[in-house]
């Protein structure tokens, strides 16, 4: 168990609940009638750690948005620019320099003002230390681009235009430039900030428990305008589905986030429970191991490809539609005529017989988070779709961290590995990049794959300002990716939560909205 700031809660015993270690806990209705604004989040994903430039992954970024701040959040659907640590900025013509001025009351959980020169130095260090959510910003922001006009006003220089700029900097978060450099250590402060924060949003950490709970309690120096009447949130790990579902409708929970199509359904007529069904711009896909094994081979990629039972698996999805392409439906740029691969046994072998093992009889690996019911199946179906081909296939359910950790070389990553894709901002730039270009190589959103065509396609479109233009650059971006098969391009999910009807004030948004901020939420 860990601890920060005393807890500031009247609940005291549900802390120490955890601190026995119950890695399944699921708390009784009863503890929480005195003290109804502790809303519980049940999830089945971890939260890998707090340094909000290294951390990814929808769990990371509910803690983000929940303890940090950025410049500016997103609002509304569709999602648009509203104020945070920036209470209003002005753009230049030419979409090159963007000027902040900073609102004078934020304030960081020590009781420091937030300054320009903080949100310089985290720029800085997101961009230096080129992991986590930076890549939403390389070659866009340099470290000499971004500067402090004075204590109140930051201005950037962009080193290309960039149409999506706003919608990227609700991803950046602000750390308190001293507190960190008191704690740098030799890793830039990485390994102090795994554990503990510097951060200025309206909840600090109180207590938690690595695959368990996370108990984030109102922070005393909240300068946040508005926001409801939480007094904390608690990110219970709950790793089985169904058992989400059943804290929700028992009340034991008050939002579930993994909840499947099953378990929605189950929920129909629950009595105090309210579904959120709602598009996102959220694809699911199975990456495959470009630069080691079998799938090295790209016609090995397309047996693999060929050889798929797509209906089986929008069957399984329930609430989707299956994709056409790297891209999601309805996005700038998607093209809803793209070729793309579908069951074709035929074809499939043909492909397998121009490869090292034409008769198959080899065996790959694929993972999957372990107890997300949905990924399982999926993995299941996938072993069925081979047999065709003659190909074992070995299933091997993982705990995320370990997975985000097998994605950091071609060596350790394995042969299939289930990934959804969140789009954290409206623009097709956000799951190309992340999903393809090859500076992600070595984070789960793209392991291995590294082609300098697609590179070079993804590089014009996001420096594109033109419309039109970019939708013939994305064009033929989605055309070369599908050519290479480098995934077996799965589902577009609809966003399925759980919710109790005594959460109130809750908007759906459709950018990471299992990364739920609750700020702004009350409960009855």
């Amino acid at each position: 168990m860990h601890t920060s700031s005393p807890l500031n809660l009247t609940r005291r015993s549900l802390l120490a609940m955890a601190g026995a270690g119950l890695a399944t806990t699921v708390f009784p209705k009863a503890m929480f009638a005195q003290n109804s604004a502790v809303m519980v989040i049940a999830s089945g994903q971890d939260i890998p750690n707090f340094d909000p430039h290294t951390a990814t992954g929808y769990s990371a970024s509910f803690f983000m948005r929940n303890v940090y701040d950025p410049l500016v959040r997103v609002s509304g659907n569709p999602p648009e620019p509203t104020p945070a640590i920036a209470a209003n900025w002005d753009v230049s013509e030419d979409g090159l320099e963007y000027t902040f001025n900073l609102n004078p009351d934020a304030t960081f959980h020590s009781g420091n003002n937030v300054t320009a020169g903080d949100v310089v130095y985290s720029f800085r260090r997101a961009l230096r230390l080129a992991k986590g959510n930076s890549w939403m910003i390389r070659d866009i922001v340099t470290e000499e681009g971004v500067t402090a006009v004075d204590d109140e006003t930051v201005k950037f220089t962009l080193a290309v235009p960039f149409a999506p700029f706003l919608q990227v900097l609700p991803w950046v978060f602000i750390v308190e430039k001293a507190v960190v450099e008191a704690n740098l250590g030799s890793d830039d402060g990485q390994t102090w900030l795994m554990t503990n924060t510097a951060a200025s949003g309206p909840f600090a950490v109180t207590r938690y428990q690595p695959g368990t709970l996370y108990h984030l309690a109102r922070a005393e120096t909240a300068w946040q305008a508005g926001g409801g009447n939480l007094a904390g949130v608690i990110w219970q790990i709950v790793h089985e589905t169904a058992t989400q579902r059943l804290m929700v409708q028992r009340g034991e929970a008050q939002i579930a986030v993994d909840v499947t199509s099953e378990d929605m359904d189950a929920l129909a007529d629950a009595p105090g429970v309210v579904r959120i069904l709602e598009p996102e711009y959220r694809t699911f896909s199975i990456k495959m191991n470009t630069e080691n094994g079998p799938c090295a081979d790209i016609n090995m990629r397309k047996a693999i490809s060929y050889a798929t039972n797509y209906q089986a698996i929008i069957d399984a999805a329930g609430y989707a539609d299956l994709m056409t392409g790297p891209l999601p439906g309805g996005i700038l740029g998607f093209n809803p005529d793209l070729a793309v691969y579908r069951m074709d046994l035929e074809k499939a072998k043909e492909h397998l017989a121009m490869t090292e093992t034409p008769e198959g009889g080899i065996k790959l690996r694929m993972v999957h988070v372990s107890g997300l019911e949905q990924q399982r199946r999926w993995a299941l179906i996938m072993l069925d779709s081979l047999k065709a081909l003659n190909i074992e296939l070995e299933i091997m359910p993982m705990n995320w961290p370990d997975m985000v950790a097998a994605s950091q070389s071609p060596e350790t990553f394995p042969d299939l590995f289930p990934v959804y894709q969140t789009a954290n901002y409206g623009d097709p730039d956000n799951i190309a990049y992340a999903a393809y270009h090859s500076s992600r190589n070595g984070g789960w959103q793209n392991a291995v794959y590294n082609n300098p065509e697609v590179d070079a396609l993804i590089e014009a479109g996001r420096a594109e300002v033109d419309p039109a233009k970019r939708e013939g650059i994305y064009h033929k971006f989605q055309e070369v990716v599908v050519a290479d098969a480098p995934d077996i391009f799965g589902v577009l999910e609809k966003r399925r939560l759980a919710m109790r009807d005594s959460v109130k004030n809750y908007h759906f948004t459709p950018v990471a909205s299992n990364a739920i901020e609750v700020f702004g939420l009350s409960m009855e």
